[in-house]
């Protein structure tokens, strides 16, 4: 769909920018005359395709089942994969001709690249004539769908003019039951089949019952599928007569009227209103006439109102008038989507996760087994292969519902159950109702959205995604660009936390500065994005030997995490000419050495933590590459043929063997993430646990460099330093005394630096911290590692600076306070991460009333002087985890610890061997209930 149109048109308006290509142009044009005319007719392509992409626009979600407006989407992409095609030949050729020398001395007349061009120009008169082609059917297309339009307008009409009069017949609660819009699905979980929701069911009971006297609005979200309505139908049907002057349930969905929406509840209202109550309205009212209306019929009336299916906010606030400032009254709203959700105070929202195992497998006996005696009790022989079908449903209710059904009206015998089972899957993912889940959310998605979340696909399942690694991927892939108020990744880092909005990714971990660090994809998503992605020509090979494949020379986008040729039929004599995207994460294939010779397109290649050792030099070939990802892998070096790659955008190197880069790297200019240190010790005992690179000569070259990790200290990179004024995250070790001064200089020009890592070159130097005055005052995140020369906490980054810093970790130095906390609690207020690891200090801690007012995470390790802890209360009042470690002269528990009621993670591990004496002695087990992960 218009995913694939808009990759093509991120290509198109890039074209015509690159030097390299208008100098071919050129100078090919004398003997290839049509080649000339190429940009324009690019240009042509652009708008037809735009053109193309709007009118997918209006077709909307009402339409996309429709086989006939399908097979037309399908053609589009086809249309808009052969421009991208076309696009990157003619771009890799022009690179390879300068690579070549051609421009400057080949004989043209005798160049094989006549032919290649002359191909290309073939290629361009081809797309044309698709282009016409599309166009035609796209003209008979929409009479048909002009056509069903003003059918369903009429139907819309007729019954905008029964819903305005007041004197009805229909049942109050009607819409509760009737036919959602298509792209929806029906309820399949009743008021009986729900289980595990009695917590939820009485909070919500709770919220509507309390004494509040203004309208109170209630807000109930999550992924589709999880029975929001089916939850917050039941506690409605409980509470409504708790609301005898008014109640009303309205359906909104993703497609809404609010003139309708206003005269629906009007209508249901008015109902219930006594005699002397009397409106009248014409029939075209306007939103102003039913608000006043509706405000009218229930003046001085408590009433309970549910808007469910909800998608936008503006749903929402165009209705509210109608019904705020009554008391009493209670407003509940379900949602997908978590910006509607925030419509609510944070006391009065309620997020749905999906169910746990014991609760979805007593949902699914009780659809399975409903005739079964003891009441829903599941058959010994049929345990296995029911819980594997519950398994699958990954606790969603609505796919544990269908599943019960399906297997309710078969036989309850092991083999029948066994062969449905085999089965199951792919029916259910086949079912309109459970297909609908995803149907309804994707469609919903912004072009440049699809992209982003169909790409999650080809992540490992089951492990969290990290933030940076998306964000960069994204990128890399041209799914995101920046604009003129954003940089790339923030542009990226936007669509990411509205996927999560949206629903279709989960949070699953944040950072001290509550940003998202890892999200997922919820498995039964997964599966069914799986279904779309295939349409996108994805292909995939998993370590369960099953490989997904399109005709191999279609597939665009290739993952084999988990992959292994030694256990599966080996894809290594596969050749994959257009593809884009390698992602083989913890693979072993054979298939490397054809996708460095045959895929010449390559933007992604992601290998992290694959045994591989070599990267070929053909490496070099691949100019198109924007992206190498060699975290943990076993390489030693990079090829010279590394500085071919000016596309390079993110090098990712991180836990490699490599010490050296070559020194033509710098060459790659357009570089903006270079990540590259290795373990020197694992176990990060050692002071120079993690060591960086030599970092090559004249790196001030990388002008649109942000992250640099980590490279060795040096005069030169002092001096280099001083240019790069685009870093905004930076890690340097080996740093010594002689270097101090002229690279803290250069670091405090930095404006936009917000991340520094400072390792001394071994644990005897002293580092000196006067000449570090940074101007940044993004500054958020400070590790340093090493001791401190003079002055201690005095310096310039704590006493200016400090209000800003919220991550601090301070290990292998000495410092002049002998206790660093008070100290760090004055001068580093805005703390929500601090970590002090072989710190000097005296042997009581005090953590005093009011310091720390935002720490979220404390870490003391490996102290040895330290033998008490005391938290006076007020202190850290939102710590949510405590980790002391290694502490051996500790041995009593810290005073006032069970005073922290926000603490969730207490780890107090290999402490004083008196410590767990003390603990028990203490009663500190019963003290600490409210801490869900405890370790002593």
């Amino acid at each position: 769909m218009a995913e694939a149109i808009l990759h093509a048109l991120s290509k198109i308006g890039s074209v015509g920018l690159n030097n390299e290509v208008s100098a071919v142009r050129k100078k090919l044009s004398k003997k290839v005359a049509s080649l000339y005319e190429l940009p324009v007719k690019i240009e042509e392509f652009g708008v037809q395709l735009k053109a193309m992409n709007n009118v997918m626009r209006d077709f909307g979600t009402t339409h996309l089942t429709n086989n006939v407006i399908k097979g037309w989407i399908a053609d589009v992409r086809k249309l808009a994969y052969h421009v991208e095609d076309v696009i990157d030949r003619y771009s890799y050729e022009a690179l390879k001709l300068k690579e070549d020398g051609f421009l400057r001395w080949y004989d043209i007349r005798s160049s094989r690249h006549i032919t290649v061009f002359s191909i290309i120009l073939e290629d361009v008169i081809q797309i044309e004539e698709e282009i016409r082609c599309v166009i035609e059917t796209r003209k008979l297309i929409l009479e048909d769908v002009i056509q069903i339009e003003e059918e369903i307008r009429c139907v819309i009409e007729m019954r905008n003019y029964g819903s305005i009069t007041v004197q009805s017949s229909e049942n109050e609660d009607a819409d509760i039951g009737r036919k959602k819009p298509e792209g929806s699905f029906p309820e399949l979980v009743s008021d009986e089949d729900l289980v595990g929701i009695d917590e939820n069911r009485s909070k919500l009971t709770e919220w509507l019952t309390t004494n509040e006297e203004e309208t109170t609005l209630i807000t109930v979200s999550g992924m589709g599928g999880l029975g929001k309505t089916s939850l917050v139908k039941t506690v409605y049907d409980r509470e409504k007569d708790n609301f005898p002057d008014a109640h009303a349930w309205i359906v909104v969905s993703e497609i809404y009227n609010v003139v309708d929406l206003l005269a629906k509840l009007l209508t249901k209202i008015q109902r219930q209103s006594p005699p002397s109550v009397d409106v009248a309205l014409g029939h075209h009212a306007d939103v102003y006439e039913l608000t006043e209306a509706i405000q009218k019929t229930l003046q001085d009336r408590k009433c309970l109102i549910v808007l469910d299916d909800v998608w936008e906010r503006e749903a929402y606030t165009r209705m509210c008038n109608a019904f705020q400032g009554l008391q009493g009254s209670r407003v509940m709203i379900t949602t997908r989507r978590e910006d509607v959700a925030a419509l609510a105070p944070r006391g009065r929202r309620l997020l749905l996760q999906p169910l746990g195992s014991v609760e979805s497998f007593k949902l699914f006996c009780s659809i399975a087994f409903h005739n079964n005696s003891p009441a829903c009790k599941c058959p010994p022989e049929l345990e296995k292969v029911a819980a594997a079908v519950v398994r699958g449903c990954h606790g969603l209710p609505l796919a544990i519902v269908y599943s019960g059904r399906v297997l309710s009206a078969k036989e309850q015998t092991e083999h029948t159950w066994n062969q449905i089972y085999n089965h199951l899957w792919s029916e259910l993912q086949g079912n309109d109702h459970v297909q609908a889940i995803l149907n309804r959310s994707y469609h919903d998605l912004p072009g440049y959205l699809r992209n982003c979340f169909l790409y999650c696909t080809l992540l490992p399942q089951g492990q969290p995604m990290p933030r940076e690694s998306l964000v960069r991927l994204w990128i890399a892939e041209g799914f995101t660009r920046k604009r003129e108020d954003c940089t790339a990744e923030e542009v990226a880092e936007e669509c990411l936390m509205e996927l999560i909005d949206r629903n279709m990714l989960q949070v699953v971990e944040r950072d001290e500065h509550f940003r998202v660090s890892t999200c997922k994809m919820h498995d039964i998503v997964r599966d069914l994005a799986l279904a779309v992605a295939k349409e996108q020509r994805f292909g995939s090979a998993n370590d369960q030997g099953e490989l997904m494949l399109l005709d191999t020379d279609q597939v665009r986008w290739f993952s084999t995490c988990g992959w292994s040729d030694s256990n599966n039929t080996a894809p290594g004599g596969v050749k994959f000419t257009r593809l884009r995207t390698l992602v083989s994460i913890g693979s072993c294939s054979n298939m490397l050495s054809s996708v460095f010779s045959e895929s010449i397109y390559l933007t992604v290649l992601e290998l992290e933590d694959s045994p591989i050792n070599q990267v070929p030099a053909s490496i070099g070939n691949l100019f198109h590459l924007r992206y190498i990802g060699l975290r943990r892998t076993q390489v030693r070096s990079l090829p010279d043929t590394i500085d071919k790659l000016s596309n390079l955008e993110t090098l990712d190197l991180k836990h490699t063997r490599i010490e050296k880069l070559p020194s033509g790297i710098v060459k790659a200019e357009k570089l903006r993430h270079l990540f590259a240190d290795r373990y020197a010790d694992e176990k990060q005992t050692e002071f120079r646990y993690s060591v960086g690179v030599e970092a090559p000569k004249m790196i001030s070259r990388f002008q649109q460099l942000q992250t640099l990790e980590t490279v060795h200290a040096s005069k030169d990179v002092a001096l280099q330093l001083k240019h790069m004024h685009g870093l905004q995250t930076v890690c340097i070790d080996s740093i010594d005394a002689s270097s101090c001064d002229d690279l803290f200089r250069a670091l405090s020009c930095m404006p936009q630096l917000s991340s520094l890592l400072l390792s001394a070159s071994d644990e005897e130097e002293a580092l000196s911290f006067k000449a570090f005055e940074p101007t940044s005052t993004s500054l958020r995140t400070l590790i340093v590692r090493g001791g401190w020369f003079m002055a201690g906490l005095s310096c310039p980054i704590f006493q200016e600076l400090g209000r800003y810093l919220k991550y601090l970790a301070l290990s292998w130095c000495d410092l002049e306070e002998k206790d660093p906390l008070p100290v760090l609690a004055c001068h580093v207020p805005a703390l929500t991460y601090l970590s002090l690891n072989r710190v000097s200090s005296e042997g009581i801690l005090v953590l005093s009333a009011g310091c720390f007012p935002l720490l979220k995470t404390l870490v003391l390790k490996r102290m040895p002087d330290v033998k008490q802890l005391v938290i006076e209360e007020g202190a850290m009042p939102l710590v949510d985890g405590i980790y002391i470690t290694t502490l051996l002269g500790m041995n009593a528990v810290p005073d006032g610890i069970d005073t922290l009621g926000s603490l969730t993670k207490l780890w107090m591990l290999d402490l004083h061997r008196e410590f767990k004496a003390d603990w028990t002695q203490k009663q500190m087990d019963d003290k600490m209930k409210h801490v869900s992960d405890l370790r002593v």
